[in-house]
């Protein structure tokens, strides 16, 4: 099947877009070449100016399982030897980064991301909630960094963001057990903000989404950058950074509309300029 990117259907909101994984054969885990897919899904985004949320989610109760070990290895395996032979840099499109930039490790999107998580979300699918802002669940859904209970190891990002987004004691309970956690106990970990019926996951979705692109756009994508950036950086510097991305932000249109609209008693018009 395919990786989904709709951000024309009537029901979706104005400057947001839908990514919805569907490999319903495999679960939802991927090959190299559906990692290609959810790669450009992203860049796609980022790099329209026009949206301004993203919402990802699965198919038929599944959200994301990792990569389909059956296929992945295999082309993974032949396109290093092709590489390594000095033959050619990619397959049919498909890079090395493909899986990488696709669980959005080290990504520098700083539009805001939710997640509808719809079924369970694991390996892979854990690794790319990590780079997500909003996570929203079904009750039937799962979590879990698995890797270990088959002698592997979670190298997609979990391993070093889990720990700066939960409390300790909760990121190394994930880690560390190798269990699949319910909904319920992920959202009591601090995981998840919020457990949503099956039937309005998609709705709730959009509220989340319409709540955020109220807001200005440059400020909202600002205010992201600042914290991810932040995180990386000891407090000084953080600051730098900080107090840099606020006189930006002060000299653009919007920050111009948004204390005008509010003298004038009326909703502010976004140009995101």
């Amino acid at each position: 099947m395919a990786i989904h990117y709709d951000k024309t259907s009537s029901e979706i909101p104005e400057h947001v877009v839908v990514i919805t994984i569907d490999r319903p054969e495999t679960k939802n885990a991927l090959d190299l070449y559906h990692f290609r897919d959810l790669a450009a899904a992203w860049r796609d985004f980022k790099n329209d100016d026009d949206l301004w949320v993203a919402i990802v989610t699965g198919i038929d109760r599944n959200f994301m399982a990792g990569a389909d070990l059956k296929t992945f290895i295999p082309q993974v395996t032949q396109l290093q030897k092709a590489i390594s032979a000095g033959e050619v840099t990619e397959i049919d499109g498909c890079r090395l980064s493909d899986a990488t930039y696709a669980v959005l490790r080290g990504s520098t999107i700083y539009k805001p991301i939710i997640a509808a998580v719809n079924g369970p979300c694991v390996a892979g699918g854990m690794e790319m909630l990590g780079g997500v802002d909003i996570r929203l669940a079904t009750p039937n859904a799962s979590f879990g960094v698995m890797e270990p209970k088959r002698g592997l190891f979670a190298g997609g990002g979990t391993t070093v963001r889990l720990p700066r987004q939960l409390a300790f004691p909760a990121a190394m309970e994930f880690l560390l057990t190798a269990e699949r956690f319910p909904a319920e106990r992920a959202l009591e970990l601090g995981l998840l903000n919020e457990i949503v019926p099956e039937a309005e996951l998609r709705e709730k979705a959009f509220e989340w989404a319409l709540r955020i692109t109220a807001n200005a756009p440059l400020a909202v994508q600002a205010t992201k950058e600042s914290v991810m950036r932040g995180l990386a950086l000891d407090l000084d510097e953080a600051y730098k950074v900080e107090s840099k991305i606020a006189r930006e932000i002060f000299q653009t249109e919007d920050a111009k509309e948004g204390p005008k609209a509010f003298a004038e008693k009326r909703e502010p018009k976004w140009r995101a300029r």
